[in-house]
């Protein structure tokens, strides 16, 4: 029974750690894809486009916002911008976010590895005018 009770509350963090980490990235994801808006292709260009360089740098500054570094470990962000597919087509941003989260009480166990790996991956687009794909 208190083998159960560990691994649940084992699993119960690893869950909480992942919802926190897919939420961060779901943020990044949309701030990056109403932030990065490029002023000069929006104003010259009446298009709507994004900056790779932009997309990065808000995605990790809201992920390293959003994560309790103290329970993520060895936090890792990758942000995108992809280009539209086509005319009409939107911008997307996809943010994938990985980190290591202790166990505390599989820690105990002989063969463990004392942690738990997390990853979330998150998509958003900015809405153009024109509509969509």
């Amino acid at each position: 029974m208190i083998a159960l009770a560990a691994m649940t509350v084992d699993n119960a963090i690893a869950f909480l750690a992942r919802r926190e980490l897919l939420n961060a990235t779901a943020a990044a994801a949309n701030d990056a894809a109403t932030l990065a808006i490029s002023d000069t292709s929006f104003y010259r260009g009446n298009r709507v486009e994004l900056s790779p360089s932009g997309v990065r740098a808000i995605a990790v500054d809201r992920i390293n916002t959003l994560v309790d570094r103290s329970r993520h470990q060895g936090l890792f962000v990758q942000a995108e911008a992809v280009p539209p597919a086509g005319a009409g087509c939107a911008w997307t941003v996809r943010v994938t976010a990985s980190s290591r989260v202790d166990k505390v009480f599989a820690k105990a166990l002989p063969g463990s590895s004392g942690q738990f790996a997390i990853k979330a991956q998150s998509v958003a687009s900015p809405r153009s005018p024109t509509g969509s794909c």
